[in-house]
């Protein structure tokens, strides 16, 4: 997958550079995305300097270690650490992926920081996901059945359950969606990667029982059928998921359902 790369008119200004650390003989400098909404000022890239002898091996440890010891305003999401909750997902030397994952001896150079590209700005490395957990809720991610609940709990057999694996793995951290030319350009009708493939995981869902309803749901031009099949959203996923496999697999059944 080609990085993001953006137009010499479209990349924000130069901003400050901040001072090296006092003392530090093992540097890594980062070039980070700021925009504060609140100001008048338009985006910028700030260039700061890590001490390496004093600083944990992954990015999300210098983006800490910058908010800690030279920029409290600098603004970001992180929660877990273990690259579970998705939180810190951003758009590392070009490609989506967690801070908390991403070391930093993987690359050389100073390393490039932005938000997850193609989404509004809340601030510095904070995208607005407000239309990805909608379009989330949308496919209705959770059982549904028809037959009265039994006493104890809805059972399933270990083939049926492992065909669930590569699926229920998903975060929601955003970075395939993000990395999807076609949600880029059909974001609020396309429903994305992460989306269609939770809605492949209730669908093969040996205990769910409104299959069909969930088809309807989906069946229009634009919920699925925009994938391309360009494969950013495999290539990105920082859990190894392919997507791109299950909307494929949405579209079989599509076809097969016409076919019946």
């Amino acid at each position: 997958m080609a990085e993001l790369t953006l137009r010499k008119a479209d990349q924000p200004q130069k901003g400050k550079t901040w001072p090296k650390p006092a003392g530090a003989t093992r540097l890594r400098e980062f070039h980070i995305y700021r925009y504060d909404p609140d100001s008048t000022g338009n985006p910028r890239i700030d260039t700061y300097f890590v001490d390496l002898d004093n600083c944990g091996p992954m990015i999300l440890d210098a983006l800490l270690y910058i908010k800690n010891n030279t920029d409290p305003t600098l603004t970001l999401r992180r929660s877990c650490r273990e690259g579970i909750c998705g939180s810190c997902s951003m758009n590392i030397n070009g490609l989506n992926t967690l801070a908390c994952t991403k070391g930093m001896d993987d690359s050389s150079g100073p390393i490039k920081i932005y938000p997850l590209p193609h989404m509004p700005v809340v601030k510095d490395l904070v995208p607005d996901l407000s239309n990805f957990y909608a379009q989330h809720r949308a496919i209705e991610p959770w059982l549904k059945t028809t037959s009265p609940t039994p006493e104890k709990e809805w059972t399933q057999s270990i083939e049926n359950r492992a065909k669930l694996d590569g699926l229920y793995e998903c975060i929601l951290c955003a970075c395939c969606s993000t990395s999807c030319p076609s949600y880029w350009w059909n974001g609020e009708k396309y429903l994305g990667p992460a989306a269609l493939l939770q809605a492949y995981r209730w669908l093969i869902d040996s205990r769910d029982e409104t299959t069909q309803e969930r088809l309807d749901n989906l069946e229009d031009p634009f919920k699925l059928y925009r994938c391309h099949t360009i494969m950013n959203c495999a290539k990105v996923c920082p859990k190894g998921l392919n997507p791109a496999k299950a909307i494929a697999q949405i579209k079989k059944m599509m076809v097969e359902r016409k076919a019946a």
